[in-house]
């Protein structure tokens, strides 16, 4: 839809901008040693990587060193919010009083700038026109949310927010979706983990909050799919149309194995590791800071 009162996605930076960042994701979260980290880190603690200039010391090398799980996170720009709106410039670092409160917050503001992302896709879906009045005062409502100060943020109920927003999503994916839903596409948190699922029609499907880890989903069509909250993690998309799939994001994506045929929609960036044929399952998690329905 082409429509000068849906917000830019740019505009609104909810893309991550690491330079403008203060390595928060590398610092907030607590990581555990596993396949997605080579090491065990606690909440609130830099990790080793971390260079002074807080940015990543093995950036190019995360996979091969271990840290898979660092290239599918996504902050959706929650990072540089903090960084240089709510504290103003000031670094964790230089103002050690400020960390805890900091690392808090960020956790908030990534759920708020994750739903912006969500809103902002649903003011663009031309079916869920009959709510979008209600799409935009959710907005509205949401984006006023992230210019509050530490304080109020700290206070904000995510929860509740994420709860009211997720109605108004559920009913947009269920107009999108009404031209071709079909009983059996019903798929709400299935368990799909490993499924051979090449060339399946699973156009309009819901499948939010579904486990597909693993599977092969090569050749599928996706179109119109709502896969919000969808696992992702090493699902093999090699040649799968998401080319109108709804709700996705960019870190469910790099979670993923893709290719050069792998159609994404206009807002999404082919990932960086894809190469022209799938490789081996991406296993990387990153840290969890979302709380994407399901």
């Amino acid at each position: 839809m082409s429509d000068a009162r849906v917000p830019d996605r740019d505009r609104l930076n909810l893309r991550a901008d690491c330079a403008r960042c203060f390595g928060l994701c590398c610092v907030a979260p607590a990581f555990s040693a596993s396949s997605d980290f080579a090491i065990d880190k606690p909440a609130g603690t830099a990790c080793t990587n971390l260079r002074p200039d807080f940015l990543c010391s093995i950036h190019d090398d995360l996979r091969d060193r271990g840290f898979s799980g660092c290239t599918v996170y996504d902050c959706f720009g929650a990072g540089q919010k903090i960084a240089q709106e709510t504290f103003g410039g000031r670094d964790w670092r230089r103002n050690p009083e400020i960390a805890g409160e900091m690392f808090d917050v960020f956790a908030i503001m990534r759920g708020l700038h994750e739903l912006l992302w969500y809103l902002t896709e649903a003011l663009e879906l031309p079916p869920a026109r009959p709510i979008q009045d209600q799409i935009r005062r959710a907005f509205d409502e949401i984006e006023g949310l992230t210019h509050g100060d530490p304080d109020s943020l700290a206070d904000l109920d995510l929860g509740a927010r994420w709860a009211d927003v997720n109605a108004l999503l559920l009913r947009a994916s269920e107009l999108v979706r009404a031209d071709v839903r079909r009983k059996k596409n019903e798929l709400r948190g299935a368990d799909l983990i490993g499924k051979r699922l090449r060339g399946a029609d699973l156009r309009g499907a819901n499948l939010r909050g579904a486990y597909l880890i693993g599977a092969d989903l090569a050749r599928a069509d996706l179109r119109l799919a709502d896969l919000i909250g969808a696992d992702l993690r090493g699902a093999n998309l090699a040649g799968a149309d998401l080319s109108t799939s709804i709700f996705l994001s960019q870190f469910q994506l790099n979670a993923a194995v893709g290719d050069l045929a792998t159609a994404l929609p206009p807002s999404l960036t082919r990932p960086a590791q894809w190469a022209s044929r799938p490789g081996g399952p991406a296993s990387g998690r990153g840290p969890d800071l979302g709380l994407a329905p399901r």
